[in-house]
């Protein structure tokens, strides 16, 4: 429900209101043509897909003209739901396979959403630079730094250091232990109460 997106994120404008309210249809539709959410995460489409994602909005505040990239976006998450709530950044959402890509262009054209350009590659064959990266658990967290760490831009125009960031569940311990003195781990259910959030967490590592 989109009541419980506005119950974390009051202070949204109608334009965001409405391209959120409107999401659920959307993949709907496409998701009958080309399946990219399973029944189960439809059924509860507003939680495990848009408000996860935008469990990065309450870490990080993406700045004006900021260059995000989604490496593995699969159906568009994170980056959809970033793109409605940071109108003034600039997202590139990369998949290596084209139908996945096909659902973002379709959403993302019926949104407006003009800060929003996808990408059909391997990450590893990506060399644009970006001040963000951001992901859903696509790989083990290693794997992931040494596929995207090149995409990192040296100069950070932010108040954090550029860098990736990672959503990611269960124990983390041992992805992480390369990684200990630096990769910062934020549990997401001290943003949200529910309890699909409970062994949910963010990983931030400047690069």
């Amino acid at each position: 429900m989109i009541e419980t997106i506005l119950k974390y994120f009051p202070c949204l404008s109608a334009l965001q209101i409405d391209r959120l309210s409107n999401l659920k249809i959307l993949y709907t539709e496409w998701n009958n043509k080309i399946n990219v959410i399973s029944r189960k995460d439809i059924d509860n489409f507003y939680i495990n897909h848009v408000l996860h994602s935008l469990a990065i909005a309450k870490y990080i505040n993406f700045g004006e003209g900021s260059m995000v990239l989604d490496v593995g976006t699969g159906g568009g998450f994170p980056g959809i739901p970033l793109a409605i709530l940071f109108p003034q950044a600039k997202f590139t959402l990369l998949d290596s396979i084209e139908k996945k890509l096909k659902v973002v262009e379709g959403i993302k054209s019926e949104l407006g959403l003009t800060n929003v350009q996808t990408f059909r590659t391997r990450v590893e064959e990506h060399h644009y630079k970006y001040n963000f990266v951001v992901s859903r658990a696509v790989t083990d967290f290693s794997v992931f730094v040494k596929w995207t760490s090149k995409n990192v831009a040296a100069i950070s125009n932010e108040e954090f250091k550029n860098g990736i960031i990672y959503l990611k569940g269960g124990d983390l311990d041992e992805e992480l232990a390369a990684f200990k003195n630096k990769a910062i781990v934020t549990d997401i259910k001290g943003y949200f109460s529910e309890p699909f959030f409970e062994t949910k967490r963010i990983v931030y590592l400047p690069v």
